[in-house]
């Protein structure tokens, strides 16, 4: 289990050659669980790349470990679809987040997920910094989909 706060900022490192191809930007969420990552290229006028979850051998606290450079795609009209944590106008980072009852949890902060799969297990959120310092930040467990709507998300069975 990772927190996206974790593996924020790695280099991309094959295992083939030890090439270092870039570092983690952002994770792409679509569909209930992390897609893959949003890669920031080394080098002057390179376009963002896709990494995909799948394609994923190891995540260490020093790299994320590829098995080469072929894994990483252009960025293709589906995943331009995904809802990115962290960069872009349809980020998740600060979105409120409600039960499916209408409860506000507070506002998302990060994700918790199984590397392998993608699958989300949990979210941590934040009621705000004043919060944070007297209670610290909750994280909610759950198995739900989280639906992205109206600039709120919602855990959905």
């Amino acid at each position: 289990m990772r927190t996206f706060s974790t593996v924020e900022g790695l280099p991309i490192i094959s295992l083939s050659n030890g090439n270092e191809y870039g570092h983690v930007q952002d994770l792409l969420y679509q569909d209930g669980s992390v897609i893959g990552f949003l890669i920031t290229p080394k080098g002057w006028f390179t376009k963002h790349q896709f990494l995909p979850v799948t394609s994923i051998e190891a995540i260490g606290t020093d790299g994320v470990m590829i098995s080469d450079s072929h894994v990483l795609k252009p960025i293709t009209d589906n995943e331009k679809k995904a809802f990115p944590l962290k960069t872009g106008k349809r980020r998740l980072h600060g979105t409120a987040i409600l039960t499916a009852e209408g409860e506000k949890l507070g506002l998302l902060e990060d994700v918790y997920f199984q590397e392998e799969m993608g699958t989300i297990i949990g979210y941590e959120v934040t009621e705000g910094l004043v919060a944070d310092l007297v209670e610290g930040r909750s994280v909610v467990k759950s198995n739900a989909k989280l639906t992205i709507a109206g600039g709120r998300a919602i855990l959905t069975e």
